[in-house]
């Protein structure tokens, strides 16, 4: 009988439990959805144009050989400073210089070579004269005064001819000395040597292409050449405030204004570019910008991440671009706020810059607004991960 009594009683509990859980449910309100939010924040926000750049100096140059022969002497070292005018290399000047001798031996030779015609044009054109006089008063043959003048305008053409042979030996005396002057190879540039090609001892070869002996830059001031897209090239103008990091270190940021961008693309530029002419090749303009390099920390070929600033804003209220839905004909975009009830409430907002990952807001939210970025998802318990 107690065991009888027992199953009874337990048999009443579990009923009375499971009605409790059934009312209890259809008592109990829907728990409202979970939302992907987030806050309302006071930031400060740019939107930028994004490029690729490499550093190069202000000014850079290939110093070459103008003449032939063999580089005698290196007067500078690899990392050099050197002066504008400074001596760097020379050429064997030995061929040159005898050259230059040969050519002002072959002047000194036209020159006694016209004074011996200048005296003997001198002395035809005295029997010219006398024979003129003389077959006018018919005291001599028309045949000797023919033969006395033909002799004179020989003479004259040939003091002539001198004439000109002696200018010209001047010229290439002039030119034989400017040859000897480039065996004498001086920097173009202040700068520093940041290459030597040609070392003592080989032959350079002018004839063709300008050889190069070594390579200057100027380094206190670096050139940034930033290849921009042709879609973000168009919002883009001199005077920008520009900065970029280096991939040696991303925390330091060099800032800048935009000086300018090359009219033409980079592929038009280069010649041998096997894209150059292609529609579907991507089209690329360089923007250019100098900053200062006084410690010559950036260095040539250096990678520069650039940012060309539109326009930006410190402080202002700002939300994710995903909180935004389609835009409204006023101008506005619609935002999904929360409220204190855990609902979902629409605004309409006015906005200013959009970077595409952050948007300002100039009105129609407060700092600490939640809004909604995301919808809930099927699970509750996934939707608040």
């Amino acid at each position: 009988m107690k065991k009888l009594k027992f199953r009874k009683v337990l048999i009443v509990v579990v009923l009375l439990v499971l009605a409790a859980g059934i009312a209890y449910g259809i008592q109990s309100p829907e728990k409202a959805p979970e939302y992907l939010t987030a806050k309302v924040e006071r930031t400060d926000i740019e939107n930028s144009v994004l490029a690729s750049g490499v550093l190069q100096g202000i000014k850079q140059v290939d110093v070459g050989a103008q003449v032939s022969g063999q580089l005698k002497s290196l007067k500078v070292n690899l990392g050099d400073k050197v002066k504008q005018g400074q001596w760097l290399a020379e050429i064997d000047p030995v061929v040159l210089q005898n050259t230059l001798r040969q050519s002002q031996v072959n002047e000194q030779n036209l020159i006694a070579q016209k004074d011996a015609a200048s005296a003997q044009l001198k002395d035809a054109k005295a029997i010219y004269q006398r024979y003129k006089q003389l077959r006018a008063d018919d005291a001599i043959s028309q045949k000797d005064f023919d033969t006395a003048q033909s002799d004179f305008e020989v003479r004259s053409a040939n003091l002539r001819s001198l004439e000109a042979q002696v200018r010209d030996a001047g010229i290439q005396i002039e030119t034989a000395r400017i040859n000897l002057g480039y065996t004498r190879i001086v920097a173009p540039i202040s700068g520093d040597v940041v290459g030597i090609v040609t070392q003592e001892g080989q032959t350079v070869i002018a004839s063709q292409l300008t050889p190069v002996i070594l390579k200057l830059a100027d380094l206190d001031t670096m050139t940034v050449k930033a290849q921009v897209s042709e879609a973000d090239v168009i919002h883009i103008t001199p005077g920008q405030e520009v900065y970029f990091t280096i991939l040696g270190d991303a925390e330091k940021r060099y800032y800048a204004k935009l000086k300018g961008t090359e009219p033409a693309p980079q592929n038009f530029l280069d010649a041998q570019s096997s894209n150059a002419g292609k529609p579907n090749s991507a089209v690329f303009y360089n923007a250019l910008f100098d900053v200062p390099n006084p410690d010559h920390r950036l260095r040539i070929s250096m990678t520069a991440q650039v940012h060309i600033v539109r326009e930006k804003a410190k402080g202002v209220l700002t939300v994710p671009v995903a909180a935004l839905g389609d835009k409204n004909g006023d101008g506005t975009f619609p935002v999904r706020v929360m409220d204190n009830q855990g609902q979902a409430q629409s605004r309409n907002v006015q906005t200013g810059i959009n970077n595409n990952v952050r948007v300002e807001i100039k009105s129609g939210l407060a700092e600490g607004d939640q809004v909604v970025i995301g919808e809930p998802s099927a699970t509750p318990a996934t939707a608040g991960a």
